[in-house]
């Protein structure tokens, strides 16, 4: 006699990690000016002439903040690419969506994306810098301060510590 097949279905919750809420639109509400704030400080900060800073900051801030948002989305793409590619490997797509620091390779991952981000951020800051008529020198300073202080740190935030 032949055995009767059963078939098992999973059901999954549907929780998402921390810095998919990015591309949660109402969120802009809260992440424009939060980091608006963060990259008025930080080009401030790296800015070496104290008398152009606050008219430099007012005119090319919004475009810095917008090439970090562009930055950010590139790093979150890349991955919910490499989760919707790692088809099977649950353990892997847990710890890059709710605990980085429990998988090694998912905190390689999650660090790769940040690099990927910090590198955008870097070459588009630089970009705006200098065609904003700042010298070579402190063009690479403050892209490179912008680049290291407002990567997306957040990728690397536990989900699990609000879900439980």
């Amino acid at each position: 006699m032949k055995e009767k097949e059963t078939k098992v279905t999973k059901y999954y919750n549907v929780l998402f990690p921390i810095w998919m809420l990015m591309w949660y639109p109402l969120l802009f509400i809260i992440l424009i000016p939060a980091n608006y704030l963060m990259d008025t400080f930080v080009l401030s900060f790296s800015l070496t002439d104290e008398q152009m800073r606050k008219p430099f900051r007012r005119k090319y801030t919004w475009k810095i903040c917008l090439m970090g948002f562009l930055a950010d989305f590139i790093g979150s793409a890349f991955l919910f690419a490499i989760i919707m590619l790692t088809d099977g490997n649950y353990d892997l797509v847990n710890a890059i969506c709710y605990d980085p620091f429990n998988n090694i390779l998912a905190f390689l991952i999650i660090m790769v994306a940040m690099l990927l981000s910090a590198v955008f951020i870097y070459f588009g800051d630089l970009w705006i810098l200098k065609k904003a008529g700042l010298d070579d020198t402190q063009a690479k300073r403050s892209a490179l301060f912008l680049a290291i202080l407002t990567a997306p740190y957040l990728f690397l935030f536990p989900t699990k510590l609000i879900y439980q």
